[in-house]
């Protein structure tokens, strides 16, 4: 009985140890990958603490790897678009400014019933009131609401993501009407020595590019783009 009450209080330390280098706060912040660890070192540090005859190192040697493993992905996550797109996929627009987008629910594999439920989780009652609804990669419904006034000066935009900690995001680029050349000037006109010292930058539908560099002060520019109705 001993043995199993000090195997219990040494898992139940390393495990939370473990999550708590996985950097996230709560379940809803996990992409799938992590969220698979998750449920795997569950699994695995309930086996040596169960039972007193297996020896206490099968518990320990899977968490530790476990959590080396998300570490060692979450790295190549930041450092490559295309690995992060393999691992958690991409954020889908399922509500746009011509309605329910019905070819990203069936890549999802929802129905309309299930988009429905989840706009009004987020506390939106009428689907009309919605300028562009977004299924982010943890599964978070984020909602953009229509401009309370269409003649407003500030009508409802949807920022596109054009940098990501310092690559280029080319579907994007390509949708939005940005050029290489046009962003790297913005970058470079705000005393940037190039795009890899940018951690983040969007752009919206009228133009203005939103850019947040690795270290200094965000700042915005506005660039003459060709694909301000294409999304």
């Amino acid at each position: 009985m001993l043995v199993v009450f000090i195997k219990s209080i040494i898992t139940f330390f390393l495990v939370l140890l473990v999550v708590r280098l996985m950097g996230k706060r709560q379940l809803g912040e996990m992409q799938p990958f992590e969220l698979v660890i998750t449920f795997i070192i569950a699994e695995v540090a309930c086996i040596p603490m169960n039972d007193p005859y297996i020896p206490f190192y099968y518990g320990i040697i899977p968490i530790l790897t476990l959590g080396l493993l998300h570490i060692v992905v979450s790295f190549l996550a930041r450092k490559s678009l295309v690995v992060r797109r393999l691992l958690s996929g991409r954020s889908l627009i399922v509500v746009d400014p011509d309605g329910i987008v019905y070819d990203n629910l069936k890549k999802m594999n929802l129905n309309v019933n299930d988009l429905i439920e989840a706009i009004r989780s987020a506390g939106y009652m009428d689907i009309s009131e919605i300028e562009y609804a977004i299924f982010e990669t943890n599964g978070k419904l984020c909602v953009v609401e229509k401009a309370a006034d269409p003649t407003a000066v500030k009508p409802a935009f949807l920022p596109l993501p054009l940098v990501i900690d310092g690559k280029f995001a080319m579907d994007n680029l390509e949708l939005s009407g940005t050029t290489v050349p046009m962003l790297t000037q913005a970058v470079k006109k705000n005393r940037l020595s190039g795009i890899k010292d940018v951690l983040y930058a969007d752009v919206r539908q009228d133009g203005t590019v939103y850019i947040s560099p690795k270290k200094g002060k965000c700042f915005t520019e506005k660039l003459a783009i060709s694909g301000g109705g294409n999304w």
